[in-house]
């Protein structure tokens, strides 16, 4: 069942966020508005090394009032790839330059309501360059084993969905088979 927009007209209009009205048809034939978020897409990256552990900060969001554990994530700037915005908040934030980054999952968060994609990428090597240059996100940053991953999420200390997203897809292993959740893992269960 398909809905029909006839008309969209700005709210309120931000360098990388927009508020708009729709004027929509609804499958059963019923008109009214719909509002709609146009975010631009938010690239993160899931940086793990050899001792199989994880790269993450733990940060205050202002708007929930709450603390977690989250990816290194930013908006994509305009006339970048996700690839290279991944690559760039990961530096800016963590002060490690990522090795190469490749595409783990891709995901729509509020597709009803918010155009916006998360692009996750899989980075499995980094070099320290020096203090994050990002000064605002965190003040903590650390490489957790990746056999924690799960508690955490199940305790609430990772509530970012782009972060859940990312690291529940890095657990079972990368996309096509390669590296998927073997015994020993967290979700083999075994030891």
């Amino acid at each position: 069942m398909r809905w029909t927009v006839h008309g969209e007209r700005s709210l309120h209009r931000h360098p990388w966020l927009e508020l708009t009205l729709l004027d929509v048809e609804r499958p059963d034939g019923s008109r009214g508005e719909q509002h709609a978020v146009r975010l631009r897409d938010v690239a993160a990256c899931v940086v793990s090394d050899t001792h199989q552990r994880v790269l993450l900060m733990w940060r205050h969001r202002l708007v929930t009032d709450s603390w977690g554990w989250e990816l290194p994530m930013g908006v994509v700037d305009e006339g970048e790839t996700p690839e290279r915005a991944a690559a760039r908040e990961v530096e800016e934030e963590t002060g490690w330059r990522p090795g190469p980054p490749v595409p783990l999952i891709r995901a729509e968060p509020a597709g009803g309501i918010m155009n916006a994609r998360h692009h996750v990428f899989r980075a499995e090597s980094a070099g320290y360059v020096g203090p994050p240059t990002e000064r605002n996100e965190t003040d903590r940053i650390e490489w957790i084993p990746r056999g924690e991953v799960l508690g955490m999420i199940d305790r609430e200390e990772i509530r970012s969905g782009i972060t859940a997203v990312g690291l529940l897809r890095w657990l079972l292993g990368e996309p096509g088979g390669r590296g998927n959740a073997g015994e020993g893992s967290p979700l083999s269960g075994g030891r």
